[in-house]
């Protein structure tokens, strides 16, 4: 963890792209950085995945609407200040990278930061957290 997850409506494919958006996400999300300085989230852990809905309705129906839905998990332990400053960061980029939408048609974006502090289960198994941990 952390693993933001975007779900959007495919009508906005052909007009940006969303592979380029989950790099700039996770690239956001390794910037930022705690009151002492460290990286809030792990490199080898932070995750940014798009999934385009199946089937979905935006508004009323009668326009060719969109709509993104980021929704980022994370684990406890960050102050509620770096949770704000992380989701500002977060929605400025996404807000830049759908900047060109926003000219062409109307769309709508959601971002939501959960914190998983009652998790009953947390199970990982990852080799790539000792490639970043190297001191």
């Amino acid at each position: 963890m952390p693993h933001l997850v975007i779900l959007y409506t495919p009508n906005i494919e052909p007009e940006t792209d969303m592979g380029a958006l989950c790099r700039t996400l996770a690239d956001t999300m390794l910037e930022q950085r705690d009151e002492a300085g460290a990286q809030v989230f792990p490199t080898g852990g932070t995750r940014v995945l798009a999934y385009p809905a199946a089937h979905y309705a935006v508004a009323d129906g009668k326009g060719d609407y969109a709509f993104v839905y980021l929704n980022l998990r994370m684990g406890a332990g960050r102050s509620e200040a770096v949770k704000k400053r992380a989701g500002d960061a977060l929605i400025a980029s996404a807000k830049r990278h759908f900047e060109p939408v926003f000219a062409q048609r109307l769309i709508g974006i959601t971002l939501n930061v959960d914190e998983s502090p009652g998790q009953v289960y947390d199970g990982k198994h990852s080799n790539l957290h000792p490639l970043f941990n190297k001191a």
